[in-house]
């Protein structure tokens, strides 16, 4: 029987959301551009010419979980991927009834919501295959599964030459339908395609087995990002992108042969202003003093926010256009920027990522100041910081009814 909280699930967007902050909201927010999204998913199926898994796992990488997932199934995915039962429950209770992969790792005592919410189950053993199988036979349902096999990861997954006795028992198995076979890239979007090449002729031989048992093959997906940017032997039956359908591209070092644009805007206002002293300090730890007299002002966004701790005296943001930078200690709440000869009142707009004017600070920007990776950056922005959703395209109206 349908859990309570599937029934009357739709196909459509079922409520409401708030396009543009209310006066008494807080002045840093994270807007999104729900139009740039769809078109990203389209440039991408187009490029393909396959069907797109759209990846929204982390709360779809910082944008959120929910108006990304409609956005990408009105622009045209088949279906979706996750990375934990929850992810998948939260997408089942706001109505979306596409189906839905968990692609990260199963405890046994999870599967009993996999089957009541009908969640697509990634197995990654036989012995796992086998518990999903019994507790199918027990509740009285049929479990549908995608086999996760290792060509090189090193992380979930039957091994990719030890894997003919596993496929042979998902063909067998009697309340499971294998809908897929899967693996993981660990360096798509490495300038030496070496070893994602190796990789795939590990799946390709792997998944050859269908075809010598004559047994039909199930779904074949294995191209992340990376791989679609780069890869096209890759896409196999079914690409499963993540970060590109954001607008932002994996790494230095991917190549860029599908257009897309960042749809990702985080902003905040100006709350203080002061005037610095030659010699004064601002912040913890007393790491930055005013090289002459100067102008600062704070900004109320900080760490417990996802804003990097690293970013401190290293980062810079938008002031009407003009990149100023990040002075001090970056606190848990607040930060302060050095205005230098420049003016700024309080309640003016400063930008952290996006554009502003003829100015722009990108995602992967962010990331180098940190040294770490783009994925890191979008997915650290914490849910203290609400999510608005911009757009009067096709696919924003799609979702415009969304809460």
């Amino acid at each position: 029987m349908r859990p309570p909280a599937l029934a009357g699930a739709r196909n459509s967007p079922p409520m409401s959301m708030p396009a543009s902050p209310s006066i008494t909201a807080r002045p840093t927010v994270v807007e999104v551009n729900l139009g740039r999204l769809a078109d990203n998913l389209r440039a991408v199926a187009a490029h393909v010419q396959r069907p797109v898994m759209a990846v929204v796992k982390a709360n779809a990488y910082g944008h959120g979980l929910v108006p990304a997932a409609w956005t990408f199934l009105a622009a045209g995915a088949s279906q979706l991927g996750v990375a934990f039962v929850e992810e998948g429950l939260e997408l089942r209770r706001a109505g979306i009834t596409a189906p839905i992969l968990v692609l990260g790792g199963l405890l046994g005592q999870q599967i009993g919501a996999f089957l009541d919410y009908d969640l697509t189950i990634g197995v990654a053993s036989p012995e796992k295959l086998r518990h999903v199988d019994e507790a199918a036979e027990q509740t009285g349902r049929r479990a549908k599964v995608h086999l996760k096999i290792d060509t090189g990861m090193g992380r979930l997954g039957k091994r990719w030459d030890r894997c003919a006795e596993f496929f042979a028992q998902g063909a067998a198995t009697e309340h499971c339908d294998v809908l897929g076979v899967y693996s993981h890239f660990a360096n798509a979007d490495a300038q030496d395609p070496s070893f994602a090449r190796e990789q795939l002729d590990h799946f390709v031989a792997a998944t050859s087995f269908y075809e010598r048992e004559g047994l039909p093959t199930p779904v074949r997906h294995m191209a992340n990002s990376g791989a679609v940017l780069g890869h096209p032997e890759a896409w196999l039956d079914m690409v499963r992108p993540g970060i590109l359908l954001y607008g932002v591209y994996p790494g230095p070092e991917a190549q860029r042969t599908i257009e897309v644009q960042p749809a990702l805007t985080l902003k905040t206002r100006v709350v203080f202003y002061k005037v610095v002293d030659e010699g004064l300090s601002v912040g913890y730890d007393l790491t930055w003093r005013a090289p002459r007299t100067t102008r600062v002002v704070t900004l109320p966004i900080g760490y417990g926010d996802g804003y990097a701790r690293a970013l401190s005296n290293r980062g810079e943001v938008l002031i009407e256009g003009v990149r100023r930078p990040i002075v001090g200690r970056m606190s848990m709440d607040q930060c302060n920027v050095d205005l230098g000869d420049g003016t700024a009142y309080n309640g003016d707009e400063v930008v952290l990522i996006g554009a502003q004017g003829a100015g722009r600070i990108t995602v992967e920007e962010v990331a180098a100041w940190v040294d770490t990776i783009p994925y890191e950056i979008l997915t650290m922005l914490g849910s203290r910081i609400p999510r608005y959703y911009v757009d009067d395209s096709a696919a924003a109206n799609a979702v415009a009814s969304l809460g």
